[in-house]
């Protein structure tokens, strides 16, 4: 059972967690910072947020490698995950998804009521990207909205409505994540075009694709320059955004229509480091503004 669930967790990689959850850490500080009053058991609250981003995303992950268990496995780049390769069963798979999904129902339930009504919402949008790819090149839009949904649960979880503002942050996830999909999504342009799968590499080529890419990741710095403005943040949050925009840059540079040997160090270790650094310089921002 202990090598089945550490089987689970390598083939969701969990580690992965890492991508949304400063964004949504970043909403709970904003909303925060915005209540006229103390927020009422809010360690509790910050622990009930954790534990729904990462089950709602390890649900979802196990969801998408199970739908896509037959594709992965005529895939060259991907025959070697954990369910194409024997390595995992599905009914585990299948267990762990339920069991997820049932830990983000009960977790939500603990943030409110809004919370409560709206987590099979969220459980149908996480859910339902794993189909786009199947009908819409789209789908890295479906994905960034998936992820970006996350501050804005973040905010109702702590202030129980929902302020147009935290909006903007959701964007800027959105089109941050719908950018480095595209730019992964690079490396299966050749098998998305015969298996008949939809994708922007697929249907326009590499090169502009990662136009595409830069345009949506141009977009991802005005939405944050936009959200610093609405909450009239301070110049730490100006550094912050600077900082994202110059690993963005950096990122770019890794990859070349011709030569997506670095896709992987674009993917997953530049955007680590724009979570992580994004949330620093913003919630210094918030705690030197509350001084």
């Amino acid at each position: 059972m202990l090598r089945k669930l550490r089987l689970t967790l390598d083939m969701i990689k969990v580690e992965h967690s890492i991508f949304a959850l400063p964004f949504a850490a970043t909403g709970a500080l904003l909303a925060v910072r915005e209540s006229s009053f103390a927020v009422e058991g809010l360690p509790a609250k910050l622990w009930w947020i954790l534990l729904c981003m990462v089950s709602a995303r390890s649900a979802a992950m196990a969801f998408n490698r199970l739908l896509d268990q037959e594709i992965d496995g005529r895939n060259p780049r991907t025959a070697m995950r954990h369910l194409p390769a024997g390595l995992l069963g599905r009914e585990f798979a299948i267990v762990f998804t339920v069991a997820s999904a049932a830990i983000f129902a009960l977790s939500a339930a603990q943030l409110g009521v809004l919370c409560a009504i709206l987590s099979p919402v969220a459980l149908g949008i996480v859910f339902g990207y794993s189909y786009t790819k199947r009908f819409t090149s789209m789908s890295h839009l479906v994905l960034g909205f998936a992820l970006g949904i996350a501050p804005a649960a973040a905010w109702i979880a702590i202030r129980g409505s929902l302020d147009a503002r935290i909006v903007w942050l959701t964007v800027a996830v959105m089109l941050w994540t719908a950018g480095f999909d595209v730019i992964y999504s690079c490396q299966d342009i050749d098998f998305d075009r015969r298996a008949g799968l939809s994708s922007i590499p697929a249907r326009l080529g590499a090169a502009q694709a990662l136009t595409v890419a830069r345009l949506l990741h141009i977009g991802m710095i005005g939405a944050l320059i936009s959200l610093s403005t609405a909450f009239w943040l301070g110049w730490l949050s100006w550094a912050g955004i600077a900082v994202v925009a110059a690993l963005l840059i950096y990122e770019h540079s890794l990859v070349k229509a011709n030569d997506l040997s670095r896709v992987n160090a674009a993917f997953f270790t530049v955007n680590g480091y724009i979570g992580i650094l994004f949330f620093a310089f913003w919630a210094a921002d918030m705690l030197w503004a509350g001084r």
